[in-house]
């Protein structure tokens, strides 16, 4: 059965996302004007409910998909076309990585984020600044990055929520089951067997999101108003105008003319999982449907179940090649320091190399402060500009991870159609629904 057709159907979602963000932003209006603690707390605890359902599903639907995944690419063709299925699906990454680097640092130029009027943004944002110090310390260093990738052992990656060492484990154990053929039937067919309960849970989620939404954007109104968003209004507005510019240019362009699809076809049958990571700000807890949107788009299921769940990780042009460039340039204006060629150079190398250390909600901090570090920028600077981000961290977010989950859809299908496994029929179907189910098995019809 499809989680796609099933629990988000495009127009309804559309529409009901849209209606729950302009609900939610009155809301908000309403309890900063009139001064209601008790409605800005109530809109904060819907708000965290909703996202702790969501990210209740993280840990185990990463490591279910990857696994499930990799052990579908035994149906693609032998070891060899497997790896090189995942050779050009990393290549593809890096390559949207570098453009979507470079026209971050390029409309960071533009915009000069961060020059003048940041005095009132720092009084008020002075209560982040221990949180922001901790996270340059703790996320600041290449060293840290390898650290945190391997784990303890099996379950402390899982007790301790580390999405990166999840997924290292994943991978290792995918391939493991992969190389081991019928041997592990049992286990993959498990693994498969709660996929597709985690699935069928954040499918109910899904039918929640309105709701949430409206906690979420009425929170932060009513927290923030516009006295943080002025002096940080120039970060803000170029964070959405490189997105866009990856999201409506870069891709489209990708689509076109590498593809072979139209713009207008992908974005009608992705648009729901990118309306949705828009509002719920997660990469991870849109992979069902990113998944069955490259699905709907001719993507091999197979392939399908094996890219968009490293993707889901990994692939994220929004927050770990657009924001980091800016950001970066955000700090150095912060501190009078100018960038030259060599540290724009080290921007976009991170953006390249270090997408493995965005896994996860945090992927956007974790970006940046492996970003600032590698450049050279000063600590404390670096800990001010991410307490300033803090605070208009939820705006940004939003089209950060609709870009990322753009790209996310996007690298399959150009993959899947240089490999003769994107289905032409499917492509052009008028109807969201795939010609086939998550497994690969025919899909069966949706209720009504």
């Amino acid at each position: 059965m499809s989680f796609f057709s099933t629990y988000a159907r495009p127009k309804v979602f559309a529409a009901s996302v849209l209606g729950s963000l302009v609900v939610g932003a009155g809301f908000g209006i309403l309890a900063r004007t009139t001064g209601s603690s008790g409605l800005t707390d109530v809109l904060d605890r819907i708000g965290t409910i909703f996202t702790t359902l969501l990210q209740i599903a993280v840990i185990p639907l990463v490591f279910t998909a990857i696994v499930v995944g990799i052990t579908s690419l035994h149906r693609l063709g032998g070891g060899r076309k497997a790896a090189r299925l995942g050779g050009k699906t990393v290549l593809w990454f890096a390559i949207t990585s570098f453009v979507a680097s470079l026209i971050g640092i390029a409309v960071g130029t533009l915009f000069n984020p961060g020059s003048g009027g940041l005095g009132e943004g720092v009084a008020a944002t002075a209560k982040n600044a221990d949180k922001a110090a901790q996270s340059v310390s703790k996320w600041g260093s290449w060293d840290s990055f390898i650290k945190g990738l391997l784990p303890e052992n099996f379950f402390s990656a899982f007790a301790e929520g580390s999405t990166l060492q999840v997924l290292f484990l994943a991978v290792v154990i995918g391939a493991a089951a992969y190389s081991l053929g019928d041997k592990a039937k049992p286990f993959v067919d498990f693994t498969t067997s709660l996929f597709e309960i985690i699935q069928r849970y954040l499918g109910w989620i899904v039918r929640l999101a309105p709701i949430g939404i409206i906690g979420l954007i009425g929170a932060a109104v009513s927290n923030y108003g516009d006295a943080l968003f002025r002096p940080l209004l120039s970060t803000t507005l170029a964070v959405y105008a490189a997105s866009l510019l990856v999201l409506f240019v870069v891709y489209p362009i990708l689509l076109q003319f590498v593809a072979k699809v139209n713009p207008l076809d992908f974005f009608a049958k992705a648009g729901t999982a990118i309306q949705f990571a828009f509002a719920s700000q997660s990469s991870s807890a849109t992979l069902p449907l990113t998944r069955q949107s490259a699905v709907n788009l001719g993507v091999d299921p197979g392939y399908a179940a094996f890219a968009t769940p490293l993707a889901s990780a990994t692939k994220m042009d929004g927050c770990a090649a657009v924001f980091p460039a800016i950001g970066a340039i955000f700090i150095a204006n912060l501190s009078g320091t100018p960038l030259n060629f060599g540290q724009y150079a080290g921007i976009v190398l991170v953006a390249v190399l270090g997408a493995l250390a965005t896994a996860g909600t945090t992927g956007w901090l974790t970006a940046l402060t492996l970003t600032t570090a590698f450049i050279g920028l000063d600590a404390k600077q670096v800990a001010l500009g991410i307490a300033l981000i803090y605070s208009v961290n939820p705006i940004m977010d939003m089209i950060r991870t609709a870009t990322n989950v753009a790209g996310q859809i996007a690298v399959p299908v150009v993959v899947a159609r240089s490999e003769g496994l994107l289905d032409e029929e499917v492509l052009h179907a008028s109807t969201a629904r795939p010609k086939h189910g998550d497994d690969g098995s025919a899909a069966q019809p949706a209720p009504a």
